[in-house]
């Protein structure tokens, strides 16, 4: 057979392919902007406190399963008034939300605390919660009563981290804070981050040159995910590297059993995009399989602000344009332009599903409970 009918059956061959994948529905290799509420996601990084139902409503609508997680900061309701809500939600909503439990330091100091945090933390997971959060406070608030910082590596947290080792339970940690919080303000890359810390001033470290470093945190953190190396982990807010993909990329290599997730970090993502647009594509692409995407959206108690589900949809839509299409884009964070990432396909459905599913693996369990989506 001669090279030319070779070539020409092999050109045959794969339009033959090409037509019969697409007579088939063969799906595309790429999202577009159109396909936002037709695509099942999970915003694996909320925080919902009272009846919440107009959140809800707007999640169903835009096809989202939610993960709404406790914390011990003061500017939210009680821990017991957070976990009445995320269990009414979790009651009314199945297969629609799932809830992360916490621990209070109120009474670090005492001999019974640990004990009866574990207490606390079992009557939680046995009522449904799938997974446990740190919060920064451990690093940044709380104190010894000689006035030392305690880190996250305290020998005092060992009990509760190996019952969730043991127990294979995820703890959700959120150490130290974006590396702004240590620069002075006009020095800082996101004016959110300026107007977080203007507001929040006992957070702001730059201020408080007698408080632990960005890397002392960091370091504590990953000494206390060395002494517990089965520990499912999720290091949230790109595990405070969100400055730099390079330094994400190593902490990832170094603990390849941790996940970490998008959670308001987004925006230093394509604050890098205007720089180094391949460089963020390749690293999501990458590590897809480590990566969950969570907004760190709060809503409630109140119901009355009809505006605020609003806002929680305009984000997630211009997040999935940031991911799934390569739009200019422009943020009211910093001057410079970018493109969005146009990532694959199957890197979207697992920063967006299937990360959180296999990570979570008890949670939105009830698929034929779910409520149907409201139109």
């Amino acid at each position: 057979m001669s090279a030319w009918r070779l070539s020409t059956r092999f050109l045959s061959l794969l339009l033959v392919s090409a037509f019969g994948s697409l007579a088939y529905g063969a799906a595309p290799a790429y999202y577009a902007l159109g396909d936002f509420e037709s695509v099942d996601k999970i915003d694996a990084h909320v925080h919902l406190h009272g009846v919440a139902d107009r959140f809800m409503a707007q999640a169903m609508r835009d096809n989202f399963r939610i993960l709404t997680i406790n914390v011990d900061y003061p500017d939210f309701p009680p821990i017991p008034e957070q976990e009445a809500a995320a269990k009414s939600l979790v009651k009314r909503y199945p297969g629609r939300v799932a809830f992360v439990a916490t621990f209070s330091v109120e009474h670090f100091r005492d001999p019974a605390w640990a004990s009866t945090e574990l207490k606390h933390l079992e009557t939680e997971l046995a009522d449904g919660a799938v997974g446990v959060k740190m919060w920064k406070n451990i690093g940044m608030d709380l104190k010894d009563a000689d006035g030392r910082y305690v880190m996250p590596d305290d020998a005092r947290l060992n009990p509760i981290l190996a019952m969730l080792e043991r127990e294979r339970v995820v703890l959700l940690g959120h150490q130290a804070e974006p590396l702004n919080c240590w620069l002075p303000e006009d020095q800082m890359t996101v004016r959110s981050d300026q107007e977080y810390f203007s507001k929040h001033p006992q957070y702001y470290m730059y201020r408080h040159p007698e408080m632990p470093s960005h890397d002392s945190i960091l370091a504590a953190r990953d000494r206390m995910l060395a002494a517990h190396p089965a520990l499912r982990f999720d290091a949230v807010h790109l595990a405070s590297l969100e400055w730099d993909v390079d330094r994400l990329a190593a902490f990832l290599d170094h603990f390849p059993t941790a996940q970490v997730d998008l959670a308001a970090r987004m925006v230093h993502l394509q604050y890098q995009a205007t720089r180094n647009h391949d460089k963020v594509r390749r690293f999501l692409i990458r590590y897809a399989d480590r990566i969950l995407y969570g907004s760190d959206d709060s809503y409630g108690p109140d119901e009355a602000n009809s505006g605020a589900v609003a806002e929680v949809h305009s984000e997630w839509r211009r997040d999935w344009q940031f991911l799934v299409t390569s739009d200019v884009m422009r943020s009211p964070d910093f001057t410079a332009s970018f493109r969005g990432l146009r990532l694959p396909r199957d890197v979207v459905d697992k920063l967006y599903r299937g990360n959180a599913e296999a990570l979570f693996t008890a949670a939105w369990s009830l698929e034929e409970a779910r409520p149907a989506v409201p139109r």
